[in-house]
């Protein structure tokens, strides 16, 4: 597959939707498809995967991990996740599967190895702007986006997925991480998982979980989902909330919109069929009973030379287990039973299709999460999964599986843990994952919704305001049906028109129309904000649970593959078998091939699943991933995604500087407080069977502790002193959270006439001076000029919270690891202190804001003390 073949493939579909768009266009004048951007670009992206069944996996993975130049004006960064932090994942991940999970899986080596020369990388994603603001202000950033991409769990990548992850980061004002992640069917589950959990656990010793957003598109998004189970259940720090784009959590297919037609949604209706390789489909029963006569042999070998009461309880597969081991699966379809030796799903074997990690819906609880927006296309065929999953977040009680699945362990957490504040969103015939077709009207009003609600989120976990962006002021979403209207570029006061008339609609509408960053949320009902949202953003309720279908199955049914979805994927595979017999026989004689040479095998007789490279890997051979290439057709596409960006950023650019406006934790209400959740994190690592010392690290996390212990040393000290002590400086968890009734109570040095850190006097529009009684002092402040573009909608009070409460240096306290020189830490740690702006106090407590800068003194030494201020005639005789 290259650009050229890809082009000539997708380019009659191309025109015959062009033509057929304006014949028939009065047919459906509102479905989204009436717009010819989003009717090509859905008719585009159906006829690519249509294509690409035709070629292997591998030739699709190559295709879509190509590398495709970002813009001039994001900033990209890679970054290597450590490996002390995938070995951590992996031993939380097997925590997770527990013994009999170890079993089904195979072991717990298989899946932790890696090509040669293969480390788990991410990808930091900014604007550039943004990042030389943060960078200036030496600002670490209180909001991150961990984005996980999707595409079935096979194919994508983070450079086919960058166009959408920095709109997100944009309109966010944040910085994205995306993990570039082992994909099946090379690496079945959970290899993924195992890398998603390690980059949240390298982020967590950068970052405070409060300025933590996940989100992920599809596939990707059902990895958040159990990244977020495995975070709850392991009693680790939550995130402050997570959006789910058109989440696949039901890889049984077992509700009733996969088995019906979905012709507004790409996702071929039979699943995905590619043409034979070594990598997919697995091989068959012939090659697979002499990979399991190789795998018994070693066991038996192992259990001669070792005690065989070792294997007891530590989940390694036994004889037997190698044995049974099988994809097989029995199904009754038209009064027949019918076996299905083949693997499914690209992602797992067929035994763990219902396993609650790869599942999730068939987790026994989804609660005890944090906030979720779930985002459902109306016309995709995962439709009735991704309700579900809503519903059975907010109310997990009623959603519980059936009896028969549930133990003592999970009706303990059913009762342990309460339900999860959710915004549902079902979107109007939209298909699966429309942010995709980012250049379209409905997307960016999607992309608007996961602003509002991760800036909502971010105030909430950190109770201060968030600034945002202020959309609407730059970001103008075109009503027009035509895709050519939106490159255009008229003159600013033609937008400003354009704007005013788009931004007024009536006013029943205007109350219920989508919101952007910045914009309250309703109020949730029942842990729940149920809309269905048009492809032009109005909002409408929602039916009754009882009235969708998706929530009135019986739990039984749950999980249970169903005849109909089977039904069409073996009529697909008899095609695609007859159509590439003679290279499904090619392949079977690679494999006998491989096996004539012999296959390197882990120890303690792990068995891999069929498709698993890790099982595969020949004698003597090694695989290293090739060298990526410049994708034009990626490069084309990411180029359209990304022109409405690039568009906005030169209104911005053109504009004297854009409003920002404040998300306020207050919005959203009826929600559990985020100070809720850290303590059900506490009980549940109380419970946890590992020691809570596994748990620790340098990370950013544990820092909120200190401080907290800390200030309340202080504060013991100043009350035995009989003094007030300046308050330390805050990190951005605590921002927000200062005692407003010292705020009405003078301190002793307000009290005497002078001026003190933590003073707010304003410094207006002309520069840095504190202006006191209408006076303008003759010192400065460090502070910001007060433009009307900085306003925000929080409280001067708060501004200083904000100001003061930036994590840096300053808000760290002084620890000296075992064995090293106190002094020389501690002079390591007062110049990193006195670089940040702050004085080390000596005590190795969070150091105190430094005091304001006095002219004619050059360092912080030379100044005096803050019980003094000094005139420009008094600095001379000073000196």
């Amino acid at each position: 597959m290259n650009t050229a073949s890809v082009g000539l493939a997708v380019t009659p579909a191309v025109v015959s939707t062009f033509v057929s768009h304006y014949l028939g266009k009065s047919s459906q004048p509102h479905k989204p498809t009436a717009h010819i951007s989003y009717d090509e670009g859905l008719h585009l992206i159906r006829s690519f995967l249509a294509y690409a069944s035709r070629h292997t996996v591998e030739e699709v993975q190559a295709f879509t991990s190509q590398w495709v130049p970002h813009p001039q004006w994001v900033r990209v960064d890679e970054v290597e996740i450590p490996d002390h932090q995938l070995s951590r994942a992996a031993a939380l991940v097997a925590d997770q599967l527990g013994p009999d999970g170890i079993r089904r899986v195979g072991g717990t080596q298989w899946w932790q190895w890696r090509k040669p020369r293969s480390p788990l990388k991410a990808e930091w994603i900014e604007m550039k702007a943004d990042y030389h603001e943060r960078k200036k202000n030496s600002d670490p950033g209180n909001r991150v986006m961990l984005y996980v991409h999707g595409g079935g769990y096979y194919f994508g990548s983070v450079d086919e997925h960058r166009y959408q992850i920095q709109r997100h980061a944009r309109k966010l004002k944040a910085r994205a991480l995306a993990p570039r992640y082992r994909l099946a069917p090379q690496f079945p589950f959970p290899c993924g998982l195992q890398d998603c959990l390690a980059t949240y656990l390298f982020l967590l010793t950068c970052q405070e979980p409060s300025t933590i957003v996940l989100a992920g598109d599809s596939a990707g998004a059902g990895l958040v989902v159990s990244l977020l189970v495995i975070l709850r259940d392991r009693g680790l720090p939550l995130p402050a909330g997570a959006v789910l784009i058109s989440p696949w959590v039901d890889l049984t297919h077992s509700f009733p919109s996969v088995a019906g037609d979905c012709p507004l949604d790409y996702i071929p209706p039979s699943g995905f069929h590619h043409k034979p390789s070594r990598a997919w489909p697995p091989p068959d029963e012939e090659v697979l009973e002499q990979i399991k006569k190789t795998a018994i042999s070693q066991k038996q070998d192992i259990n001669a030379t070792q005690d065989k009461s070792s294997d007891s309880g530590l989940g390694i597969p036994t004889v037997t287990d190698v044995a049974d081991a099988t994809t097989c699966l029995s199904l009754h379809i038209d009064g027949e039973r019918v076996e299905i030796k083949e693997q499914i799903q690209i992602y797992t074997t067929n035994d763990l299709l219902a396993h609650p990690l790869v599942s999730p819906i068939m987790q026994p609880t989804l609660g005890g999460l944090p906030p979720l927006l779930i985002m459902v296309g109306g016309g995709e065929m995962l439709r009735d999964e991704q309700i579900y999953l809503a519903h059975k977040c907010a109310n997990p009680a009623r959603y519980a599986p059936a009896d028969s699945l549930m133990d003592d362990h999970a009706r303990t957490q059913l009762a342990q843990f309460k339900p999860t504040d959710v915004q549902l969103q079902v979107w109007d015939d939209l298909c699966h994952v429309a942010p995709t077709l980012s250049f379209t009207a409905p997307a960016k009003y999607m992309y608007r919704s996961v602003a509002q609600f991760a800036a909502w989120a971010l105030a909430r976990a950190q109770n201060t305001g968030i600034e945002i962006l202020d959309d609407d002021q730059i970001s103008i979403i075109s009503s027009s049906s035509s895709s050519s209207s939106d490159a255009q570029e008229p003159k600013m006061e033609e937008k400003k028109v354009s704007k005013v008339k788009e931004r007024n609609p009536p006013k029943d509408e205007k109350k219920n129309s989508v919101g952007k960053a910045g914009d309250p949320l309703p109020r949730f009902h029942d842990h729940m904000i149920r809309q269905r949202v048009t492809a032009h953003g109005i909002i409408y309720p929602l039916p009754p649970a009882d009235e969708l279908p998706s929530c009135s199955m019986a739990p039984e049914l749950v999980g249970v593959i169903k005849v109909g979805p089977v039904r069409k994927w073996m009529d697909h595979k008899k095609r695609w078998d007859t159509r590439f017999k003679r290279a499904k026989a090619s392949v079977h004689k690679k494999h006998l091939k491989d096996m004539a040479v012999g296959y390197e095998v882990f120890g303690e007789g792990e068995v891999p699943p069929p498709s698993a490279l890790a099982g595969r890997r020949k004698i003597g051979g090694g695989e290293l991933d090739k060298k990526k290439e410049k994708s034009m057709g990626l490069s084309l596409w990411a180029f359209w995604g990304s022109k409405h960006d690039k568009m906005t950023v030169d209104r911005a650019n053109e504009a004297e500087k854009a409003d920002y406006k404040a998300a306020t934790p207050g919005e959203g209400q009826g929600a559990r407080t985020f100070t809720d959740i850290q303590k059900q994190e506490k009980q549940t690592a109380a419970r946890s069977r590992r020691p809570a010392p596994f748990f620790t690290r340098n990370g950013s996390w544990r820092i909120l502790v200190k401080d907290d212990r800390q200030i309340e040393q202080q504060e013991n000290e100043s009350d035995e002193n009989g003094g007030t002590a300046p308050p330390p400086a805050k990190n951005a968890a605590q921002v927000g959270s200062r005692d407003r009734t010292s705020e009405d109570t003078p301190s002793s040095s307000a009290e005497a006439g002078f001026l003190s850190p933590d003073d707010a006097h304003g410094t207006g529009v002309t520069g840095k001076r504190a202006i006191i009684g209408g006076l303008a002092t003759p010192f400065s402040m460090r502070k910001q000029a007060e433009t009307a573009s900085m306003i925000t909608l929080m409280s001067p009070a708060d501004q200083l919270s904000v100001r003061l409460g930036t994590p840096s240096l300053r808000s760290l306290a002084l620890t000296v690891p075992a064995g090293e020189d106190k002094n020389v830490a501690r002079s390591e740690h007062q110049e990193k202190s006195r670089l940040a702006g702050g004085v080390d106090d000596g005590k190795g407590l969070p150091p105190l804001p430094s005091p304001l800068p006095t002219p004619g003194f050059s360092t912080p030494d030379d100044r005096p003390g803050m019980e003094r201020f000094f005139t420009a005639d008094e600095i001379p005789q000073a000196k």
